[in-house]
């Protein structure tokens, strides 16, 4: 009776170092994440796009070229999240919030860049991103329920565009036309 005790006293301990191992290279994995060029990329990104305002003034450069640029500013994210996280539902979530971005941001007569200065969707990316890195449980919940109404609205989001920015050229032919 006395060794079952000891074999499961010594079961619990190597378990408990197993697990605090497993706690310790978790630690050093997110540190090296938080670390790389591609993360301090994002975070100067989210800071200028965002907090500065850049991406509604970007978004004032005539024939969707402003919204191209600001859509391809986005690309760090979706590469941090695809190589560096690797995670598929994280990255869904993010190209989700740059395609809303994208369309919210491509509505004619400046609504869309007045939309832009309140939807400060590079902040949010960054938050997700540092959530799953960091196993924020709300977040990681909030990117697994997205995940596969991320990939439907995706699809949505596409079509969308696809027709704002048909639109938005059918009534720039028909201004020039009038003149």
């Amino acid at each position: 009776m006395g060794m079952n005790i000891q074999k499961e006293e010594q079961q619990r301990e190597q378990a408990l170092a197993r697990e605090q191992q497993r706690q310790e290279e978790k630690q050093a994995k997110r540190e090296a994440l938080m670390n790389t060029t591609s993360y301090r990329v994002m975070d100067a990104t989210a800071k200028y796009m965002d907090k500065y305002f850049l991406d509604p003034l970007l978004g004032l450069i005539p024939g969707g070229v402003g919204d191209v640029l600001t859509s391809a500013l986005a690309l760090p994210f979706i590469y941090f999240a695809l190589v560096q996280v690797r995670s598929i539902p994280l990255t869904l979530a993010v190209i989700c919030n740059v395609l809303k971005d994208a369309l919210l941001g491509s509505i004619p007569f400046f609504i869309g860049d007045i939309i832009d200065v309140f939807n400060r969707s590079y902040v949010a990316n960054l938050r997700l991103i540092t959530g799953y890195v960091n196993d924020d449980k709300a977040v990681i919940h909030e990117v697994n329920r997205k995940a596969t109404w991320s990939a439907i609205f995706i699809i949505i989001l596409c079509v969308l565009i696809y027709y704002i920015v048909k639109w938005t050229i059918a009534l720039g032919d028909w201004i020039i036309s009038l003149f």
